[in-house]
């Protein structure tokens, strides 16, 4: 009985320590990050070959996506496989959190763009030389603390590096591409 009575004092100690730790200033319960970090495609399943209206052989635009945030996230879309190294497709920071979507040819809402290795905004669509065979576009999608701004003047494989460096989670889409 005394062991008991012991255990359930350990165990309401143990609920008070959690609840006073969850418990803001203000005196409320912090909430919970929302989900678990995602991304996807309905357009391409992980490690199947990206279709070719979202490469530069058709529409050059970007795929639809779906994906989930417990935090604020970016997106950064490379090619490991370039010619001359990372080459970046697409760079998206400010992505709320939460689950989300965005239609074939549209930037995540709340979105902004920064400028890919090519120095342009916006998506550039997979486009290897020819005879350089089948290369993988990453779609990282990373969870970045909702207070994290990227400092100014970063972009290409520099803003990626970044992102990733400042990340505190990641999940990964990938799709191939040949010439």
């Amino acid at each position: 009985m005394a062991l008991h009575r012991i255990g359930l004092a350990v165990a309401g100690l143990a609920l008070l320590v959690a609840l006073v730790g969850l418990v803001g200033n203000g005196g409320t319960v912090a909430a919970a990050p929302c989900g678990s970090l995602s991304i996807s495609s309905p357009a391409f399943a992980d490690g199947a070959p990206i279709p070719v209206q979202y490469t530069c052989k058709g529409a050059n635009i970007s795929p639809p996506l779906t994906w989930s945030a417990p935090l604020g996230a970016a997106l950064v879309v490379d090619d490991p496989d370039a010619v001359n190294g990372t080459y970046i497709h697409w760079i998206v920071t400010g992505i709320g959190f939460g689950p989300g979507s965005s239609a074939a040819g549209q930037t995540p809402a709340g979105g902004i763009s920064l400028p890919n290795s090519a120095g342009q905004l916006g998506y550039t669509g997979p486009c290897p030389p020819a005879g350089t065979g089948t290369h993988h576009y990453r779609f990282t999608f990373y969870q970045l603390p909702n207070t994290y701004e990227l400092p100014g003047g970063l972009a290409g494989v520099q803003a990626a590096q970044t992102i990733a460096g400042a990340a505190t989670a990641q999940t990964q889409l990938t799709g191939t591409f040949g010439s």
